[in-house]
């Protein structure tokens, strides 16, 4: 009798447990893939400190994570791409809120580590003008090198990417050509190449194809252990991606009240070329009391104590002055009207 009680008492706490965890906050969120390693483990950490909310992120590629924040069939958003001007006017009250900054890695297969290109060779590599890895072009930039004279495989995304935004933002800076046949959005016509969904798709095309050539954030090519070409900067020298290079890359900058800047193609010595913040996007004003308070709470987490995750998982923490600013934009943000944060 005794052990059938205590057996009841035990099935009673587990179906409390379990209805808790059925009754736990559940927050959505969906876009950028550039972000998602350290979102990952970000919403992993959070979660521990409040069991009770739970954040679901969809890494689809920030065009659609625009075109849903959009549409508020998620409660936020990410983009590493700025929403242009129209396409804030279909989401007014949309804030940028900046969370890291990460760098774009070129990256390739069958070629040493570390060759060295130049933007506007980049760009015509991506137009199809150069077309095999022993083109004199790239042979010049890379003496001494053994350049196999096989056909060069171009891989771009297939979707809405940021990632894209950024890399295209980059070309559109160093070839005038590139600029006018193609120019820079989050969807490109690509002149050349196969396309992959997601950093994911494009990391394992570059694995998987004979001589390829893509365009990955920085974590993505580390944790796979894909060789990544040095870039020549604003200021003639040859960088790699690095969190020092891609946060050299953001010193100095005017950040608008917005928060919406490029910093691809940045002055400075040591300023990797490729470099950008990227943005959980929410509205300033919630209609759900509870996840706007979780949403509030958890962005202020985020830009501070989350700032420790993020080179561990190469990104780069966010400079001390736009913290600041960061700050003071999460405090206006409301819920039914009221201040969530307030004067914190």
């Amino acid at each position: 009798m005794k052990r059938s009680r205590i057996s009841m008492a035990l099935v009673m706490v587990l179906l409390g447990a379990g209805a808790a965890r059925a009754d736990s906050l559940l927050i959505n969120g969906a876009g950028a893939t550039f972000p998602f390693p350290l979102y990952s483990k970000w919403f992993s950490q959070y979660n521990k400190l409040r069991p009770e909310q739970r954040f679901n992120y969809q890494s689809i590629g920030s065009g659609a994570g625009i075109k849903q924040i959009t549409e508020r069939t998620v409660d936020f958003g990410a983009s590493d791409a700025p929403l242009t001007d129209p396409q804030l006017a279909r989401a007014p009250g949309l804030l940028h809120v900046p969370t890291v900054l990460g760098a774009i890695a070129i990256t390739y297969r069958d070629l040493p580590d570390g060759l060295r290109l130049t933007g506007p060779v980049l760009a015509d590599i991506y137009l199809g003008k150069i077309t095999r890895w022993s083109d004199p072009r790239i042979t010049q930039l890379n003496p001494g090198a053994h350049l196999p004279d096989s056909a060069i495989t171009v891989i771009h995304r297939s979707d809405g990417s940021g990632t894209t935004a950024v890399f295209t933002d980059y070309l559109s800076k160093v070839s005038p050509e590139w600029k006018q046949r193609v120019g820079s959005r989050t969807s490109v016509r690509w002149p050349a190449g196969l396309g992959g969904k997601g950093n994911e798709g494009v990391t394992g095309l570059v694995k998987s194809m004979p001589g390829a050539i893509g365009y990955v954030e920085l974590a993505y090519a580390n944790q796979n252990r894909l060789p990544r070409a040095l870039l020549q900067n604003a200021g003639g020298k040859f960088v790699a991606p690095t969190i020092a290079g891609t946060s050299a890359a953001a010193a100095g900058v005017t950040m608008p009240a917005d928060f919406r800047i490029s910093i691809t193609n940045a002055p400075g010595a040591s300023a990797y070329p490729i470099a950008a913040f990227t943005y959980l996007l929410v509205y300033r004003d919630q209609t759900d009391a509870a996840k706007g308070e979780a949403i509030a709470h958890f962005l202020w987490w985020a830009i501070h104590d989350g700032q420790k995750l993020a080179a561990p998982l190469d990104y780069a923490p966010l400079p001390a002055p736009i913290v600041s600013k960061v700050e003071a934009e999460l405090r206006t943000l409301r819920v039914q009207g009221k201040l969530v944060l307030g004067a914190r």
